[in-house]
């Protein structure tokens, strides 16, 4: 998706040079630069309403607030004459000229303005897009996290206290190795521990040294059921299994 929107704005600086063309106003430093890159232009009249149709539908998708805008740009419903502000791009389609006392008010060339409002827009979705899509992970993510707590809250009820254990201790690592990437914080440890990446954390400012051993805390029960050498959890460890799988949702919930 991200490479089609790149595909669609590129598309829209094309069509912008192509209008400037069509409407005589193509500087030739424009020119020369396109002839070196050896860059053909589209035909504006044939290929901007398939462009515009959908670029329309990313701006609705992910800019909804300047669909109107966008709109306005091609076509405007409003308007109660045709003159330099109300010309659009749908008119520069038709060839429209207008005057007023014989002298020319508005033409094709009036509607460049518009199309690089256009692109514009399109540009800006491009940056939100990058936006959206990280939101989008992390309530993914969010859920996910959420829905394997459950797991081992069940797991933990049902008295397979190991794997409760182990799969609240997996949420928490992952969890903390997405907030280090996040922080931009790299361990040198080809594939780093619950204990590398708290520290990597609380070096960092991230987290205090309250919250860095409440983690550590947290690692220490997760140890007790993940790892074989250590003996089987019992009954006597139900209370921690369970401070292990609370104790990771809060941290999901306010470690970030």
């Amino acid at each position: 998706m991200k490479k089609q929107l790149s595909k669609l704005t590129a598309k829209g600086d094309l069509l912008y040079y192509a209008l400037a063309d069509l409407a005589g106003s193509l500087s030739e430093g424009s020119k020369k630069i396109l002839a070196e890159k050896k860059i053909d232009l589209p035909s504006f009249e044939a290929e901007y309403e398939p462009w515009y149709s959908e670029a329309l539908l990313v701006v609705k998708q992910v800019l909804p607030d300047r669909v109107d805008d966008f709109v306005k740009q091609y076509k405007n419903e409003k308007r109660k004459e045709i003159d330099y502000l109300t010309y659009t791009i749908s008119d520069a389609l038709l060839s429209l000229t207008t005057r007023r006392n014989g002298n020319v008010v508005a033409e094709p060339g009036t509607a460049i303005p518009k199309m690089q409002i256009q692109v514009s827009i399109l540009k800006s979705a491009e940056k939100r897009f990058e936006s959206a899509l990280f939101d989008i992970s992390e309530v993914l993510q969010s859920d996910i996290f959420d829905s394997e707590l459950d797991a081992a809250s069940e797991l933990s009820k049902k008295g397979f206290y190991r794997a409760a254990g182990a799969v609240a201790g997996v949420v928490l690592e992952k969890h903390l190795g997405k907030v280090c990437s996040t922080h931009n914080l790299k361990s040198r440890k080809k594939h780093p521990s619950i204990s590398d990446f708290y520290q990597l954390l609380k070096d960092a400012d991230v987290i205090d040294v309250p919250k860095w051993r409440f983690i550590q805390h947290l690692g220490d029960i997760r140890n007790l059921c993940d790892h074989g050498k250590h003996r089987d959890p019992n009954k006597d460890d139900i209370d921690d299994i369970d401070e292990l799988v609370e104790g990771v949702g809060k941290v999901i919930k306010t470690v970030f």
